[in-house]
């Protein structure tokens, strides 16, 4: 599987602190591993963000992902939940 992510993206992983950039990086080679791990929390959205897809980085950081093809994904938004879905 291969990942990418846009400008908006990669600016809004900057703003971050370390720890959550480091738990980032644990859970996308998890990821990259099984997809639907359990600990990924990986679901479907909806509303704003109907056909994307988010997974759990720390207890309230996400990141929203879209399938492209079935073997690739584009990382889309990243943030707590309040700041992603309100």
């Amino acid at each position: 599987m291969t990942i990418s992510h846009g400008r908006t993206f990669k600016k809004m992983f900057r703003k971050h602190p370390v720890f959550v950039r480091k738990k980032f990086y644990e859970r996308i080679c998890l990821f990259l591993q099984n997809p639907y791990h359990p600990i990924l929390n990986n679901h479907t959205l909806s509303g704003e963000w109907a056909r994307h897809r988010s997974i759990n980085i720390t207890g309230d950081i996400r990141v929203v992902y879209k399938q492209v093809t079935e073997s690739h994904v584009k990382l889309v938004a990243i943030g707590t939940h309040s700041e992603l879905y309100s």
